[in-house]
């Protein structure tokens, strides 16, 4: 069940074609069950769980902290409870709140909210949207949480000035600028309730993202900045730190499953992949695949990644003399081999992994410190876990074997230092593995 835009274009031009093929069979009066099911759909789609479900808590119910810049803020709840949550909301102050940021208040929503994103979804889809939260989600009693930002920094004004400043305003998405109606699709996802960008796009020194669509140019997807100790990764073109080695079936198994002969999903995607893409349909996978494959890369001296074996030859002969070297072979090698190519689907490889050789280590200082869970699917039911190094690796260990990871097997990346790993340590938690009783670190 496709997610749409419609475009009022004549009937035998490209982008009409792409607008018959990007609606879905429901919107065309759907109503009931139909309705609310498309609306679960998509909502799974925006993965709106994620945000507005606190660890434990009832679905949609809200609470799930945010820590900002200035304080913490916390979801709403989303449920049709009348006191609570927006069962009295009408449909125009459900559609207001969720495309262009505004309550029925007249307050503005805190653009931890991708409004900017959602400003571009179809009044059809919304109608889904608005069915389903209303009638498909059990209405759950839970009053929201108060911001916890001091004043004057909680009051919302300066909120509607950035909003009228850097949102949108609402406006379907216009399928004309994509001729291939597979691509348009994607760019709708992906623009649209994917809010990809969201985390992906770098923004600017006031918060907004640099670029709303491929359209606004090459900052689009371009990677974006810390979120929760992690990188969001580039997903154009770039060869080596981005996408570019990626075929689309490559890209659509990872939105499926969270793995690849390439890299695996950690932090945020992992939830992403969890709670949303694993639950989309094969088609709109292929669109999101198609159409990011479709952005260029933004480093035109970004050369291709080509296989290197030295490091591997030095390993399998017991050489372990460069930096870090040791480190690999005594704590991970194990699992990611000599050759740094690990195992398909299992273990991700450490060669040519764009997470490996992006220009900001700190995701990848954050798992070695912390570990990493690869969560099983629908499609691939097995987990496999990475254990945390932190507790037994001091600073200067962890900076080698992450130096000697971003420069084996032709991987190519900036070096980082032990100082570098001290500040990821000091937001991070790490924690050393449960002994059985009796049993002692220190043996």
């Amino acid at each position: 069940m496709p997610l749409c835009a419609r475009a009022g274009t004549a009937a035998d031009t490209p982008a009409a074609t792409a607008s018959a093929v990007i609606a879905a069979p429901a919107q065309a009066g759907a109503s009931g069950t139909a309705l609310i099911a498309h609306g679960e759909y998509l909502a799974r789609a925006g993965d709106c769980i994620a945000c507005h479900t606190a660890k434990s808590g009832k679905p949609f119910a809200g609470g799930l902290k945010f820590d900002t810049p200035i304080g913490a803020i916390y979801s709403t709840n989303i449920t049709p409870d009348h006191d609570t949550g927006i069962g009295s909301w009408t449909f125009e102050q459900f559609d207001r709140a969720v495309r262009a940021g505004v309550r029925p208040n007249g307050d503005t929503l805190y653009p931890a909210m991708p409004y900017p994103s959602y400003a571009r979804l179809s009044e059809d889809d919304m109608h889904a949207l608005y069915a389903y939260f209303t009638q498909g989600v059990a209405p759950v009693k839970q009053p929201n949480k108060a911001v916890d930002i001091v004043w004057p920094l909680s009051m919302r004004w300066p909120l509607g000035i950035w909003r009228h400043a850097f949102a949108p305003t609402p406006a379907a998405f216009d399928a004309r600028h994509y001729a291939d109606p597979v691509v348009a699709r994607g760019a709708y996802l992906v623009q649209g309730l994917g809010h990809c960008g969201a985390c992906h796009t770098p923004r600017a020194a006031t918060m907004q993202e640099r670029a709303l669509s491929d359209l606004d140019g090459t900052a689009f997807l371009a990677g974006g900045a810390t979120i929760d100790g992690w990188i969001p990764t580039s997903l154009r073109g770039n060869p080596r730190t981005g996408l570019g080695s990626w075929s689309e079936t490559d890209i659509v198994q990872f939105l499926k499953t969270g793995r690849t002969q390439h890299s695996a999903a950690f932090g945020g995607m992992t939830d992403v992949v969890q709670h949303s893409m694993q639950h989309m349909s094969d088609a709109d996978l292929t669109a999101i695949a198609r159409y990011l494959k479709t952005l260029p890369s933004t480093d035109a001296q970004e050369k291709a990644y080509v296989y290197d074996d030295t490091t591997a030859h030095a390993l399998r002969t017991g050489d372990a003399s460069a930096p870090g070297a040791g480190v690999y072979r005594d704590n991970c090698m194990a699992c990611h081999r000599s050759d740094g190519r690990g195992y398909n689907r299992a273990f991700p490889a450490l060669g040519g992994n764009p997470v490996v050789q992006g220009h900001d280590a700190t995701s990848l200082i954050h798992v070695v410190l912390t570990g990493s869970a690869l969560e099983s699917t629908r499609t691939a039911p097995s987990s496999f876990t990475m254990p945390a190094f932190g507790w037994r690796l001091n600073d200067q260990q962890v900076a080698d074997v992450t130096n000697f990871l971003r420069n084996s097997w032709g991987n190519q990346a900036p070096s980082i230092s032990a100082d570098e790993v001290a500040k990821v340590r000091k937001t991070v938690v790490v924690r050393a593995p449960e002994m059985p009783p009796g049993a002692s670190l220190n043996h």
